[in-house]
């Protein structure tokens, strides 16, 4: 297998698993983004890869999106001027859009945190295994910014255009048990067992037909990722454009010191 810096795979009978490795928090940049869609890639291409299992070390799963060093959550120096947010950002957003394009299932085992641009990774798998502590939130208007990574298109598509606007209109958080029940997630689980779980569900796809399951999969999911790569160039424009004002300051500020944004539209 390649030979990857940031996440680790291992295969276990028909099934690979994919693991993050940038504890605690999990911060993504397009280094790990591309790593992870490299994995699928290859996954595509080995025979005896049927389903894979997306996980990852540490507190969170993935606690959002980080353009300097991807190991804590500084901001990058070349990702402070607005041609830099573009570049890099776009950058990452296509390496994101084809991790919607992969042929194999996924089971994503989301302990912790899905925050932000994290919830977005936690998206693109086909299920979502929990547990209590799972906490799934889309913050972007509590940092003044519009949400990206293709969740205009894909939590709706998930969970209900009406579902979707009240997490992204509110920023508010979600446990283990409510995204359950709002069809974020499709198992819950305790922690301990939570990796287990998510293998067991991968497994149990993973007996079925290989070339059946794949022509399945593609109708189930027929234009996604067209989808996910045409709805991040309209993500990323709203972007630059409001990262510039002052709210996104506040925002950034008010969630850093946990207190409510003093936002006045500006």
């Amino acid at each position: 297998m390649p030979d990857y810096q940031d996440i680790e795979v291992t295969q276990d009978g028909f099934v690979t698993t994919v693991e993050i490795q940038r504890p605690p928090h999990n911060f993504f940049d397009y280094s790990l983004i591309k790593q992870i869609a490299d994995a699928f890639s290859a996954a595509d291409e080995d025979s005896n890869c049927r389903a894979i299992v997306l996980a990852s070390q540490g507190k969170s799963f993935c606690a959002g999106a980080n353009f300097g060093t991807g190991k804590d959550n500084d901001s990058g120096s070349s990702n402070s001027t607005g041609d830099g947010f573009w570049d890099t950002t776009g950058m990452l957003y296509r390496e994101g859009a084809r991790l919607f394009g992969n042929k194999k299932p996924i089971v994503g085992a989301i302990q912790g945190a899905a925050i932000g641009g994290g919830l977005g990774l936690s998206l693109v798998p086909d299920f979502r295994v929990v547990c209590p502590e799972t906490r799934f939130a889309a913050n972007f208007v509590k940092l003044g910014i519009h949400q990206g990574f293709g969740i205009s298109v894909v939590l709706p598509r998930l969970i209900g255009q009406q579902a979707a606007n009240m997490m992204l209109l509110t920023g508010r958080r979600l446990n283990g048990q409510q995204a359950l029940d709002l069809g974020l997630a499709d198992v819950l689980t305790e922690k301990d067992t939570l990796r287990a779980e998510a293998h067991k569900l991968a497994q149990e796809m993973a007996e079925n037909a290989p070339l059946a399951m794949i022509s399945v999969r593609e109708t189930m999911r027929e234009g996604l990722a067209k989808a996910v790569a045409e709805t991040t160039e309209h993500e990323l424009a709203e972007q630059l454009r409001l990262r510039a004002t002052e709210d996104a300051l506040e925002g950034i500020r008010s969630v850093a010191e946990r207190r409510t944004g003093n936002f006045q539209g500006r």
